[in-house]
């Protein structure tokens, strides 16, 4: 089930099978959350869909488009068009053995990037796309927009020991949508001192996992229908 694992005689002659490459992000999360949280969120989403059907999750690409955080420290951004690049070089490489590529994205800042190479892939002809890990806005969630109730309910299921709640604060919790100018225009810490978008209070490892089941279930249901 994970590409890294395995020897290439393991995959000749090539099966009929979906690659799933995790892309994340290292950025800041508030004082709480490690780094590396869409990155995780990422990868367990594809492990779970890779349990339920013939797919590989390859090794995670970790470092997306994340500049709005770098006045953060530990945040790495390698920016949109690198990661554009990246995608699409290993869509092409992988597509020589791999009939199927799907890109599973935990970071909202690498959608246009994914949009790029996605498209550049598919007009070569390759069977590439890719999908984001949203919640679905009727599935009863609290949902915010970063460092909130909702990655540290899903960093509690996936990674409990990296979760430092006594740190967990509320941070900026006015709707995104109405963050977002300021933000695009001076980061993120122009709008949250503590990098945090949202209200961790509340947050549990029962609703992360029942969170972590609604990205699975509707990540591999969209894939079954994808033709």
């Amino acid at each position: 089930m994970t590409l890294g694992g395995l020897t290439w005689p393991d995959l000749d002659p090539p099966a009929e099978r979906t690659l799933l490459v995790p892309v994340g992000s290292t950025e800041q999360h508030g004082p709480h959350l490690p780094l590396d949280t869409d990155t995780r969120v990422a990868e367990a989403v594809a492990h779970g869909v890779a349990a339920r059907m013939n797919a590989l999750v390859a090794p995670a690409v970790a470092f997306g488009a994340s500049g709005e955080h770098e006045a953060f420290p530990g945040t790495v951004s390698v920016g949109t068009q690198a990661l554009r690049a990246v995608l699409v070089e290993l869509g092409r490489s992988a597509g020589r053995w791999a009939p199927r590529l799907v890109f599973v994205n935990g970071h909202g800042g690498n959608v246009e990037a994914l949009r790029g190479a996605v498209g550049l892939l598919r007009a070569e002809g390759r069977d590439a796309r890719w999908w984001g890990c949203a919640l679905p806005r009727d599935a009863g969630f609290v949902q915010d927009g970063h460092a909130g109730r909702t990655e540290t309910s899903l960093l509690l299921a996936i990674a409990p020991e990296l979760v430092k709640l006594d740190s967990a604060a509320p941070g900026n919790t006015v709707p995104l949508a109405e963050l977002l100018p300021a933000m695009r225009a001076h980061g993120v810490r122009a709008v949250s001192e503590n990098g945090v978008l949202g209200d961790p209070t509340g947050a549990s490892a029962s609703e992360g996992r029942a969170m972590l089941a609604a990205l699975t279930d509707a990540c591999t249901a969209t894939l079954h229908r994808s033709p």
